[in-house]
């Protein structure tokens, strides 16, 4: 009924890209971020944030993480700064803080949309008792449940705000979702995880999750298989098709 193996009993979602089209919203506002940081920084020898720049360094990642790979990748070092850095400084967390006021403004002006058939799949998994919680290496993960009216379905969310606070590595490191099986009291080879991201899907395979399913919203089904998804559907709801 649910396209999941006998003997799991909880459900990790990530949340953007997976249960909301925000992921959209976020590659936008990093895609600016880094682009007007390029411009100013490289003027003649500009090379634009690219999606495959998205896939590989930013995607799935707490934000800091994020602009700490995409720059390793670009050959540029940048000071740490400190995390109330205003989004103008050339820090670390400046660059983080401005990605973050972006798709802040972006979530206002454009809103939440919750998948169809995320919101079909999470309504099964409710009804057939299965525990369900939200795993996001975003700090906005309660804004977004809320703007989506998805938080009725959560049990337990570990977000960019627990991740720091609780000093725990980011994807691909499994450390959010066993934080997430821990919250729900689930041993993680009785929870299946779900993901968009190929970081997320290697964060599922790491941590020796009962099940991994990843969500190919990018085009990027080979990738995720290859990093360990045990299947890969274009929806969620086509896993209640089987």
């Amino acid at each position: 009924m649910l396209g999941l193996p006998d003997g799991i009993t909880t459900c990790l979602f990530d949340l953007d890209g997976v249960l909301t089209g925000t992921a959209a919203l976020h590659k936008q506002a990093w895609k600016q971020t880094f682009d007007e940081f390029l411009r100013a920084r490289d003027g003649a020898d500009f090379r634009p944030f690219t999606d495959r720049d998205y896939a590989d360094h930013v995607d799935g990642r707490p934000r800091f993480d994020g602009v700490r790979q995409f720059l390793a990748s670009r050959e540029i070092v940048l000071p740490e700064g400190e995390p109330g850095d205003p989004p103008d400084r050339e820090t670390v967390h400046g660059v983080g803080n401005r990605k973050n006021e972006l798709v802040l403004a972006i979530i206002d002006e454009q809103g939440v949309n919750p998948y169809p058939g995320s919101v079909r799949y999470l309504e099964a998994v409710r009804d057939a008792g299965l525990k369900i919680g939200v795993v996001t290496s975003s700090a906005n993960g309660a804004k977004v449940l809320d703007g989506a009216d998805l938080t009725k379905f959560v049990q337990a969310r570990i977000d960019g705000i627990e991740i720091v606070q609780r000093k725990l590595r980011g994807k691909p490191a499994p450390d959010s979702f066993l934080a997430g099986a821990r919250a729900l009291d689930t041993e993680p080879a009785a929870a299946a995880v779900f993901e968009d991201a190929i970081s997320g899907v290697q964060a599922g395979k790491a941590g020796a999750f009962g099940y991994v399913v990843g969500v190919d919203r990018e085009d990027q089904a080979e990738q995720l298989r290859a990093a360990g998804a045990n299947v890969v559907v274009d929806d969620l709801a086509e896993l209640l098709e089987g």
